[in-house]
Parts: structure tokens; sequence; C-alpha cells
């Protein structure tokens, strides 16, 4: 790691550097700010009137009753897994290259699992009676369904939840502390009661290193777990192009795949405009972009496969539903996919495309383009092309659904812009470990 002027940062620098991410935000994150509430106010206008008519103001109709709120659902619960990826997983496999970048993809997760957890209750419309879902007790022994989809997801997000938050939380302890030693007046007061008494003793270290660790191990089955039971949603569904073995892995290969991607998005313009090319350097940048593209041959290894089985296996229904989704209605949202997922990052094989960040940038929204439509061609094509024509249809987005969907993007920016005004987004202890350690240079 070396600054601008390519010294090696100090202790000092770091803690410098980092806190000045915190000072008073400037007119143009305002502004930024301004733009991203008045389209989350879109979006709750739009969910308020969807309300008010019915499903039938979002374009629901048979047989797509599941359509772009559940696509966006679990695209929003992929997003999230990158950040336990990068936090715990690389954690256990002491990957040092985590550092600088770990704490914006576990904001990224708390934050994306937040906006995951809205779909459910937008899809089901009357959602004031989502405690329904919830296995509580009651004076009529009525009890949720558990073989419901739905009240599979409410375990799963609850959970998932639960732990990411826990060791985001528990990952802040220690910066939090730092900010409170530098802070004056009230904000020194709400850092100091946020810091839960951290002082740095060593037997408080003893005992973070070793919850943090736990965690890390507790939240990395996770990363399988909770995305293989968004997959089972479809799987368990006899349904052309759903009933499939492979969903899980391939679920979880495109979560991870989407997550990465989001946190380029993410933190390439934190570099930028905070000037921390100290501490998110080009080879973070470089591993980021070689996990995309692993995992983008991965994804496009199953499709292939999937591909190959709807051939091979003389199914006459799942021929059928392969064809329909490469050559009529949806067949735009199909290859747009295929390009966004498969073709674009092949130029990541170019170290110098790993390291150029408008290239990064481009392709990792590109990525996000398509994962998004990946689940929408799961979704809208499967069930609008059935076992049966008479049921067959044809969903087209209104209005109301889309302005939900992009004000849950503006939902998911607002949290995180918020996040890195008030709390580090890089670690401070986290890097500095990473740092040559001033008495052992000056022994050699």
């Amino acid at each position: 790691m070396t600054d601008s002027a390519g010294r090696q940062p100090t202790y000092a620098d770091v803690n410098r550097d980092v806190i000045r991410t915190l000072e008073p935000p400037s007119p143009a994150y305002f502004g930024w700010m301004a733009v991203v509430a008045l389209i989350l106010t879109a979006g709750i206008l739009a969910w308020t009137w969807q309300i008010y008519a019915g499903m039938g103001a979002a374009g629901k109709r048979t047989p797509q009753m599941w359509a772009m709120y559940i696509t966006t659902f679990v695209f929003w619960i992929g997003i999230g897994h990158a950040g336990t990826l990068i936090s715990a997983i690389l954690y256990l496999f002491r990957a040092r290259w985590r550092t600088s970048i770990y704490r914006g993809a576990e904001a990224m997760t708390v934050f994306a699992v937040l906006t995951a957890g809205l779909f459910p209750l937008i899809h089901a419309g009357r959602m004031w009676f989502a405690y329904w879902l919830l296995p509580y007790p009651n004076q009529r022994y009525l009890w949720p369904n558990f073989r419901s989809p739905l009240v599979w997801d409410v375990f799963a997000i609850s959970t998932y939840l639960t732990i990411s938050v826990v060791f985001f939380c528990v990952g802040l302890l220690p910066d939090i502390a730092a900010i409170r030693d530098a802070s004056t007046g009230w904000r020194k007061k709400i850092y100091g009661m946020l810091s839960l008494g951290w002082e740095g003793t060593d037997r408080q270290w003893r005992h973070y290193r070793r919850a943090y660790g736990l965690f890390a191990a507790l939240a990395t089955p996770l990363v399988l777990s909770v995305h293989s039971v968004v997959s089972w949603d479809f799987a368990m569904a006899l349904v052309p192009g759903w009933h499939s073995t492979l969903f899980a892995p391939f679920f979880v290969d495109g979560a991870i795949f989407s997550g990465f991607a989001m946190v380029l998005v993410l933190i390439i313009p934190m570099r930028h405009f905070w000037n921390l090319y100290a501490y998110i350097t080009d080879k973070h940048l470089d591993a980021m972009g070689k996990l995309i593209l692993v995992t983008s041959l991965v994804l496009s290894y199953f499709y292939l496969c999937e591909a190959f089985t709807a051939w091979y296996s003389g199914d006459h229904f799942e021929r059928a539903s392969l064809f329909w989704k490469a050559t009529k209605s949806y067949a735009w949202a199909f290859w747009l996919q295929y390009f966004c997922n498969s073709l674009v990052p092949l130029v990541l094989f170019w170290r110098r495309a790993r390291t150029h960040t408008p290239t990064l940038y481009v392709v990792s929204i590109l990525v996000l383009i398509g994962m998004w439509f990946e689940r929408f061609n799961i979704i809208v094509p499967g069930l609008g092309h059935d076992f049966y024509p008479y049921t067959w249809g044809i969903y087209w987005p209104t209005l109301t659904d889309t302005m939900i969907v992009i004000g849950s993007f503006a939902w998911f920016f607002i949290l995180f812009l918020g996040f890195i005004k008030v709390m580090p987004s890089v670690s401070i202890v986290e890097v500095k470990e990473t740092l040559p350690h001033p008495v052992k240079e000056a022994h050699h």
C-alpha cells in the first residue's frame, strides 16, 4: 500500500484518512442524496397506489403471479451474499486483500437483505397481515403452511439478516472506539455509547477475535444455505425450466457474481471521491475482477448445462420452454442475459481491463443488469409458457411495479450513502494489520 506520493501510510495516516470520510457532507453529497430521495419517494407513492388500487395495478395477471417483485427479491438476496463471502469466507482463509473492502461489502449485505425483505411484503399485497407467516402461538391453533416458499423465505431472510447484522456490528466496535477518541462534544458521547466500553485491552482483543472468528464460521454456510433455500422456491415447483437439481449451485454462483459487481459499483466511487488509493489499490480491483471472471465462467457452464439438459432429456415441455425463451416474446431479455453475464466479463482476462476503473465499472453495471434479467428469464417466461396452452400469457410491466423496483434501488443507495457518513467505510483496525509493523521495520 502506498499513497499518491509513493510513500507507505503510517498508522496515524490510516486514522486520519478514514476519519476524514466522516467529515460534514459536501454539496455534491447532498445533491446525490436529494436525487435518490426523490426516486425513493416516487417508489413509495407507487406502492401506496398499489395498496389502494390492488395488485392489478402492478400488472399481476394469471399466469404470471410472480413477476418483477420476486425477480427483484432474488436479485437483492444475491447481492447480499458477496458481502458475507468477502468478510467471512475470505477472513477464514486469511486473504489479506479483503481488509480494505470488506466493511463496505458487509454494509452492502445488511442493506441488500433489508431491501430484499420488502418484496415478499410488497408482493403479498396486504402486508399488514405478514405476521401470519411467523409461527407464533395463537388462540385459533393456526400455523403457517411450512410447505409454502413464502415461509421458507421468512426463515431464510430473518436468519441471514440476524447473523449479518451481529457480525457487522461486532466488526465495527474497534473502529467506533477510534472515532470516539478522535471526536468531541455530542459526537463523542454517541460514539462512546456505540463502542460499548471498548478500550483495546488484551482481554478485549482476545474475546473480540474469538467472537469474530466464530461469527465468520457461522456466517459462511449461510452463503450456501440461504440462497439454496431461495432457489428451492422454484426448483420444488413442477414448472418447465424450474424443476432442476442444478438450481442451488446455479443460484449461489450467480449471487456471488452479482454481489462482487455491486461491491465494485460502490467502492470505486468511494476510492475516487475520498482519495483512498493508498488503501483500495489496483491489487484489490485485480482480485475482484478475477473473482467476477471465474464466477462468470462457472455461470456460463451452468447455462450450457441447462440448455444441454433441456435438449438431451427428450422432455418435450423442457425443449419447448427453452425454445420459446430464446425465440419468442422474451427473446430480447434472454439474449441480453447471455451477453451481459457470459460475454462482457471475458474482457477481464486482460489485467489492464481488471485495473482500468472505467472498464471495470462498466462491466460491473452490465453484470448487474444481466443478473436481474437472469432472474426475470427464470420467473416470467417460465410461468408464461407452462404445460397447458390455455394458461399461456404475456406479462407487461406497468408504471406502478416499475417505480417500486426502481425505488428499491434508491432505498438501498440511501441507506448506503447514510452509512458512509456516520461509520467508517474502510476498516481502520484491519488495514493497519496489513501495514509493515514499525518495530519490525526498525530492526531491519
